[in-house]
């Protein structure tokens, strides 16, 4: 899956990914390949992030939105916490 990152002013994160979780408005959720199209918003809280090659990165945000459609998969964020 492709991922990017984005706030106004960088782009945090962008890369091949093998699982995303993020903090969604009704609680945490993971993102895994061929997830069905969505899009959330998202609350304060950290994103995990599981590259193809096993590395874990953290990314502290106040909010923002996540779409997943057909394996890319884009969060915008303000700068993060």
């Amino acid at each position: 899956m492709q991922l990017k990152i984005i706030t106004p002013e960088q782009l945090l994160f962008e890369g091949d990914v093998d699982l995303i979780q993020v903090p969604g408005a009704k609680g945490t959720f993971e993102v895994l390949k061929n997830h069905a199209p969505i899009i959330s918003t998202l609350v304060r809280g950290k994103v995990k992030v599981k590259t193809v090659a096993g590395k874990e990165e953290f990314f502290d945000i106040p909010g923002g939105v996540i779409q997943v459609k057909q394996n890319q998969i884009i969060v915008l964020t303000e700068i993060s916490i």
